[in-house]
């Protein structure tokens, strides 16, 4: 199967998870590279990240969907994976050529689960699927991200990758403030969205998705007070993190 995601924390993630699994696999930033990926060989299945750079989603599926019907191929299952879902985002996925959705954070068990309902054979797991941890609105302890990640190493991988991504995600959120840039911003509040939410609902997440909204509307002056509380609560659980 073939893993589409420009996040490197999930990319990662799924990769382990893969490997648990014992299921050849690869792993793709974008959708160009994707469908390099699928030039040079065969894939059961595709789960693909929808709004990236380069080539997204919604475009690789399309792209996907027209060379399976002029070289009269087998239609190869993509599921797309997000961080939310609204009915407009469902529908793209339809129109653009996609089977499912799922959201983020995706476990090891509910990965199980889309492995034995999309491949050809179910997956052999090396090990049993942790119980999934409490996706409730708060910060996540160490003890739920070993019951729902399945390994203490994995969790302290993940979040040494994802603090360092979300700092990075964080000082270009900074720069596009500073400079004004309402597009790089954006981008930057997608991702850091992505990131919090990697470790279940925050309030954080909601608010980066409110921001993006806001921002798309009103732009940046209008809202440089919400802003600078994002930024101040931002780096609060960031700390967290690093600390956890």
């Amino acid at each position: 199967m073939l893993i589409v995601e420009d996040h490197q924390a999930y990319r990662a993630l799924m990769g382990w998870f893969l490997q648990k699994f014992e299921v050849d696999h690869g792993l793709v930033c974008n959708g160009q590279a994707a469908l390099t990926a699928i030039a040079l060989r065969h894939f059961d299945l595709v789960i693909s990240d929808c709004r990236m750079p380069v080539l997204d989603g919604y475009s690789m599926a399309r792209e996907i969907r027209r060379r399976e019907a002029v070289h009269s191929r087998p239609r190869v299952p993509i599921i797309a994976l997000t961080a939310k879902l609204s009915a407009d985002d469902a529908r793209r996925c339809l129109e653009a050529g996609m089977d499912a959705w799922l959201l983020k954070p995706l476990t090891l068990e509910q990965l199980r689960g889309v492995l034995e309902q999309w491949l050809p054979q179910p997956p052999g797991a090396s090990t049993n699927p942790p119980a999934t941890a409490c996706a409730g609105a708060h910060w996540p302890t160490r003890a739920e991200l070993i019951r729902t990640f399945g390994d203490e190493q994995v969790v302290n991988q993940m979040l040494r990758t994802l603090v360092r991504e979300a700092e990075a995600d964080y000082a270009g959120l900074v720069q596009a403030c500073r400079i004004v840039d309402p597009h790089a911003l954006v981008d930057c509040l997608h991702r850091l969205a992505g990131s919090l939410a990697f470790f279940g609902e925050t309030e954080l997440d909601r608010c980066a998705g409110e921001l993006i909204e806001q921002v798309r509307k009103h732009g940046i002056r209008c809202n440089r007070r919400a802003l600078q509380r994002f930024d101040q609560d931002l780096l609060v659980y960031l700390r967290y993190l690093t600390d956890l």
